[in-house]
């Protein structure tokens, strides 16, 4: 489409080939949507793949603030376990039972198969012993629980800031598609403002074929000038029938941006002109960093660096846990725990208190890498209020001037209608030629198509200059 720019005509063929696929596959009863821009957007926030995806990392990050938070609650389990032992270990003992048995036989005055008393011996050895049951079996509960974690608790505080992170990275998300949205409607309705200009156009080359035709059979023009005609007008004709499968194309590409199936009708019931656009052209002169979500974006990432450097600080304290175990132990020769037998209580009760003392500078490495990481994040934030002011100031100026261009070339067009009407009427008098009202014709088209550009250009301004503001509805 040569009356629009390149820069947005992209937007509107995104995803053409996509929408067709689609519509090829899909066997369900079209449905007709009648949509003002802001209809669009709406649809778009519920439908859009890119908004749909922000907003399950917005769940996504509830869950693994969840998974964070359970540090802070009791962790209890059961405990059931069975054992085999095909070969009861051995255990190698002093032989601690013979001093006690020569000691006694001492004392009672025993003597040996020579008549002489019983000596203690010098050593006795050791003894080869078996300590347990081949079959063991063990039943209970342990509960564990952090009493005092600076990290933790930490941790816990930041799940706040976590939160609104993942949410203004959504609406982040959504104010990009929003843009995009507002061009590609606009774009769509400009396009049918030019297929009414082409009309218009269409309409006055066949009444000045038709006038040339009868010029022509009564001998005051040429053949030639009935081919000239002619070739002006299939060009005109054509010129048309390619904007409008442009259009249909760019109607595909919106409603993928928006996710609506290729096969549902959509009929766009905003309009635009001048003075819409011109609308609050002055406003919001003086803007605030605070209305853009970028920059309130970056500010929740600082506010998690700060949070990170409390953590690294408070993990050079101790932290306290309580753990605690209750469990029943059963020993048989053999494998018949249901049965009768005695079992045996366990339980015990731990209090633990973990006391950093060196960690081979570790927890200093991560506090230096985490205020470098704020600092980066601080100069991040400068940069981007340069930023701001430059997109801010550019797109402020590229209103102006858009808004001076459409002023001109609809003046322009205004005047290119006066001079083909006078020239027209000198014509049909009989003191213009063919040549003159072919040429004023001519003048007029491009001074439409001008404005059409300078229409559309003016729109897509004003749309960065809000969007640059932060003040994009």
């Amino acid at each position: 489409m040569k009356q629009l720019r390149s820069k947005t005509l992209l937007a509107i063929f995104l995803f053409p080939a996509m929408a067709f696929s689609q519509a090829a596959g899909d066997t369900t009863v079209p449905v007709k949507h009648e949509f003002t821009v802001k209809q669009a957007v709406e649809y778009a926030l519920k439908n859009n793949v890119e908004v749909k995806n922000a907003l399950l990392d917005v769940q996504n990050q509830e869950q693994v603030n969840r998974e964070f938070i359970s540090n802070a609650y009791p962790h209890i389990n059961g405990i059931l376990g069975t054992t085999w032992n095909p070969n009861v270990a051995t255990q190698v003992l002093p032989n601690f039972i013979s001093p006690a048995t020569y000691q006694v036989l001492i004392d009672e005055g025993v003597k040996d198969g020579n008549g002489q008393p019983i000596q203690m011996p010098d050593d006795f050895g050791f003894i080869a012993a078996q300590f347990g049951t081949k079959f063991s079996a063990t039943a209970g509960v342990s509960l564990s629980q952090i009493l005092f974690d600076g990290q933790v608790f930490v941790g816990i505080q930041a799940t706040g800031a976590t939160m609104r992170f993942a949410e203004k990275k959504k609406e982040i998300t959504e104010e990009l598609i929003k843009t995009n949205i507002y061009k590609v409607y606009y774009q769509l309705v400009v396009a049918d403002k030019q297929v009414e200009l082409l009309d218009a156009n269409i309409a006055l080359w066949q009444k000045n074929l038709h006038d040339t035709k009868i010029l022509y059979e009564n001998g005051f023009a040429e053949k030639l000038d009935i081919d000239r005609v002619s070739v002006v007008l299939t060009n005109v004709e054509t010129e048309k029938r390619k904007l409008l499968n442009t259009i249909s194309n760019g109607y595909y590409g919106l409603k993928v941006l928006i996710g609506m199936p290729a096969k549902d009708e959509l009929v766009l019931t905003d309009s635009i002109n001048d003075n819409e656009i011109k609308d609050g052209m002055l406003e919001a002169i003086n803007y605030n960093y605070d209305d853009r979500k970028e920059y309130q974006y970056a500010q929740i990432g600082k506010e998690l660096n700060e949070f990170n450097i409390r953590r690294y600080n408070l993990s050079r304290i101790p932290s306290v846990t309580l753990t605690g175990q209750y469990a029943k132990n059963a020993q048989r020769n053999k494998w018949n725990f249901f049965g009768k037998g005695d079992w045996f209580t366990i339980s015990n009760v731990n209090l633990n208190i973990s006391i950093p003392i060196f960690n081979g500078f570790f927890t200093k490495s991560k506090m230096e890498q985490a205020r470098i990481s704020l600092r980066q994040t601080e100069n991040k934030i400068e940069a981007l209020k340069l930023s701001i002011d430059q997109e801010v100031a550019m797109a402020r100026n590229n209103f102006r001037s858009a808004i001076e261009t459409m002023d001109f070339q609809k003046k322009n067009m205004e005047l290119a209608e006066k001079v083909y009407n006078q020239t027209k009427k000198k014509y049909e008098v009989g003191t213009g030629s063919q040549t003159d009202i072919n040429t004023a014709q001519t003048d007029l088209k491009q001074a439409q198509t001008n404005y059409i550009t300078a229409l559309y250009d003016a729109i897509v301004a004003k749309i960065d200059f809000q969007k640059a503001t932060g003040k994009l509805d």
